[in-house]
């Protein structure tokens, strides 16, 4: 409404609070009398436990206790869930070991939590860690997804016989085979989707209490959303009543998926504080992040992609072999099937489609959801495909993209594994892309780059996400005796902008002072019982729709209280801009909301508040699109590429807030730029981790990025009230295919086609030379 409402560039209420230094981390929390836990973690990759020794490290001064594995065991500590439940080609289930909190006969990765010390300070807890003695029998480790498989590879878990975990399948892989064949031009390729690891601004921190007195357990920790974390650490881990666990987030500085899990440090901390009856901390270093928290994606992929005389597609290929490291996390194995698998074969019409999907063991850090969840790596291998065809076919890469489409006409459209696109004009994204990149004249930069000794290319990448997952969440709205306006959401912000893009929704319904609405979220004791937290995009159609509704429901409760005042039938009473009207009579609805408080002024059968709390449902979701054109500039000399122009051009549906979702757009890019150009999770043959602090991981740094020109073609959902998709994940999803498309366009004079991300300078001056050379790089 006005200047505040949807649709408005709104800077963000939060920012002051967290640039002035104003914000709460779980770090800054304290509580009188904590205790400090450090963990005892795994040297090795594989090794069976023999025996522990804590006796040197129980005898230093100030140390409290120390649990193994055998104390919660012994405790009945439960182990941590997964809840997949996929069937082989043969109907057989899926290998699903047991994960404990903490190994007690067999550790699987390198920094695997073992046991727990507790100390009167950080300081001499990490020091008795260090004196806490395992004895182990070492065993041979496998690190590397492409050899998993191998014969001679040693087995995580000897009992299966296999790492294979399942072998999960899609379609009729010889219809699709006998397609391939019979088709005009085949194309094929070979790409690996780099692990990478999460990097939240503030690493992984805990703090429990505990009160024997009423039973009562508070964990303090970043989170991306606290319901689900309290039911798995209540029911299936501590075996604790619900009511009994709280879990608050405060300040989170970045989820990106590797939040929203339960993790055994927090089940060990909590454990302790119980046990010991007083408050506990852990507070994790940026080691212990790499070593620890689940990393994102790596995938070796193989596809291929039939085409008939014109271009067009007739069938696909695409086999994917997963690396879900030593156990299965939450949701790593499902990430290919549920989350690519939403959004496969991407923006395109393919009448015949084959998926294969081989997750497996390795003795390495689970994956799990890492922004984007899966669709970046379904996105990734169909564009590079595409590119492959566009060659093949000797049309352009925007040429071959048009010819394929999934049109407007043809929606809603059914996705194979039963997803129904509603909307988008893929065509047009894409168009405005290319002509916010000058696209055209792209011939004249590339002549001016040539001058100076540089390779110049241009790359585009088309895309679709699937956002609004789990599209079942609690909202409340709620108007205070002091005239503000709370509103209480099962949502959870972690730097998204809550704060101010639900101001701006309570501003457009229900025309409240933009800065009298406060948001409350990241506390399980005032949460919406149904809330699932933020994740996938969901926020803006779950929680905006949420307050939609309880806004809605607030009206028409005001209208009944007004009409009663005014002495007006409430049909009668209409409602605009925050005001009753009825006849000549008028009420704000902040004088509504007061005298809904006296219950001598309320008509009968009307409860006292206007509060209205609402379980949003929604069965579809939605699928943001978008094109990204990226150009770069390599000097041939030394492999180093430069980002020169980055446009994006995203159909995000209703936007909320422009600032906002650019922000989102930015954020996402520059993940996606360190995914295609510097980042890199590396094991050595042993499994030890080789990078293991930002001085031997490529975080991405300014000089990689480019100033983002991002735009919108606004293209509004047709499966939710508001209009809306998901915002979040996009850069992420764009930028890897539009880099590697940009660059491979750079290297055309040598003949080069692919080089597997991250393109550092030394892989592509090393394919440079052996291009120049006629030799292997």
């Amino acid at each position: 409404m006005g200047q505040f409402g949807i649709g408005q560039p709104v800077r963000r209420k939060e920012d002051v609070r967290l640039l002035t230094g104003q914000g709460q981390y779980t770090d800054d929390i304290n509580i009188e009398g904590q205790a400090w836990a450090a963990f005892v973690r795994s040297s090795h990759a594989n090794a069976k436990i023999l025996g522990v020794d804590t006796s040197a490290a129980l005898e230093l001064p100030g140390v409290v206790a120390i649990f193994s594995g055998k104390d919660l065991e012994a405790a009945g500590v439960g182990v941590l869930i997964n809840e997949a439940a996929y069937k082989n080609r043969d109907g057989s289930s899926m290998h699903k070991p047991p994960r404990q909190v903490m190994p007690t006969a067999q550790t699987r990765f390198v920094g695997e939590v073992l046991a727990i010390v507790i100390a009167e300070s950080a300081e001499l807890a990490r020091e008795a860690a260090e004196a806490v003695e395992f004895d182990f029998e070492s065993q041979p480790a496998i690190a590397s997804t492409a050899r998993a498989l191998d014969a001679d590879a040693p087995k995580v878990w000897p009992e299966f016989g296999t790492n294979q975990v399942v072998h999960w399948e899609y379609g009729d892989e010889s219809s699709v085979e006998a397609k391939l064949k019979a088709a005009h031009t085949r194309v094929k390729v070979d790409l690996v989707n780099n692990r990478v690891a999460p990097s939240p601004m503030e690493p992984r921190c805990v703090v429990a209490t505990y009160k024997a007195a009423d039973n009562m357990l508070t964990v303090y920790s970043p989170t991306q959303g606290g319901r689900r974390l309290q039911t798995m650490l209540a029911k299936n881990l501590l075996k604790m009543p619900m009511d009994k666990v709280r879990i608050i987030s405060h300040d989170t500085g970045g989820g990106f998926g590797v939040r929203s899990k339960m993790y055994p440090e927090t089940v060990a901390v909590a454990f302790a504080a119980k046990q010991l009856g007083r408050p506990v901390k852990w507070r994790g270093d940026r080691v212990e992040t790499f070593m620890s928290d689940y990393h994102g994606r790596d995938q070796i992929n193989h596809a291929e992609m039939g085409l008939d005389a014109e271009g067009r597609i007739v069938a696909l290929k695409l086999e994917t072999l997963l690396n879900v490291g030593a156990y299965l996390s939450e949701n790593g194995v499902r990430l290919p099937m549920e989350g690519g698998g939403r959004i496969i074969p991407g923006v395109y019409h393919v009448p015949d489609f084959y998926f294969s999907v081989r997750p497996l063991f390795t003795n390495t850090v689970c994956t799990d959801t890492y922004r984007g969840a899966g669709r970046p790596e379904a996105n990734y291998i169909t564009e590079r495909l595409m590119d492959a065809a566009a060659d093949a076919c000797k049309l352009s890469r925007e040429e071959i993209r048009r010819r394929n489409f999934v049109t407007q006409e043809q929606m809603p459209y059914a996705t194979h594994l039963g997803f129904v696109l509603d909307s988008g004009d893929f065509a047009g994204t894409m168009d405005m892309a290319l002509k916010a990149a000058h696209w055209d004249t792209f011939a004249e930069r590339r002549k001016e780059a040539e001058a100076r000794g540089k390779l110049r290319g241009i790359g585009l990448a088309v895309f679709i996400e699937g956002a609004g997952s789990r599209p079942v969440e609690g909202m409340r709205v709620r108007f205070e005796e002091n005239g503000d306006v709370s509103v209480i959401a099962g949502t959870y912000s972690h730097g998204q902008g809550h704060a101010t893009v639900y101001s701006q929704l309570v501003n457009e319904f229900l025309g409240v002072d933009y800065d009298r609405v406060k948001l409350i979220n990241g506390d399980t004791a005032n949460s919406p019982a149904m809330s699932n937290g933020s994740f996938g995009s969901r926020s803006s159609m779950v929680g905006g729709g949420g307050i939609n509704r309880a806004s809605k429901l607030i009206i028409a409760k005001g209208k009944k209280i007004a009409g009663h005042l005014l002495q007006a039938d409430p049909e009668a009473v209409a409602f605009e801009a925050g005001v009753f009207k009825a006849g000549a009579g008028t009420m704000t609805i902040g004088e509504v909301a007061q005298a809904s408080r006296d219950p001598k002024k309320l008509p009968d059968g009307v409860t006292p508040g206007l509060d209205e709390e609402v379980t949003y449902e929604n069965d579809v979701e939605n699928f943001p699109n978008g094109a990204h054109v990226v150009e770069v500039e390599v000097d041939p000399e030394t492999g180093v590429l430069q980002i020169v122009g980055y446009v994006a051009v995203d159909d995000c549906g209703t936007v909320l807030n422009p600032f906002i979702v650019h922000g989102q757009v930015y954020g996402g890019v520059a993940q996606g730029v360190g995914q295609a150009l510097t980042e890199d999770v590396l094991y050595d043959d042993d499994g030890q981790l080789l990078t293991a602090s930002y001085m031997d991981y490529g975080m991405p740094r300014a000089k990689n990025m480019a100033h983002v020109e991002a735009l919108f073609n606004v293209v509004p959902a047709k499966t939710n009230e508001l209009g809306v998709k998901g915002a979040g994940e996009a850069g992420a999803t764009g930028a890897p295919p539009a880099i590697v498309s940009a660059l491979c366009d750079a290297l055309t004079p040598y003949g080069i086609r692919h080089i597997d991300m991250p393109l550092t300078p030394e892989k592509i001056w090393r394919a440079i030379q052996a291009a120049r050379t006629g030799k292997a790089a």
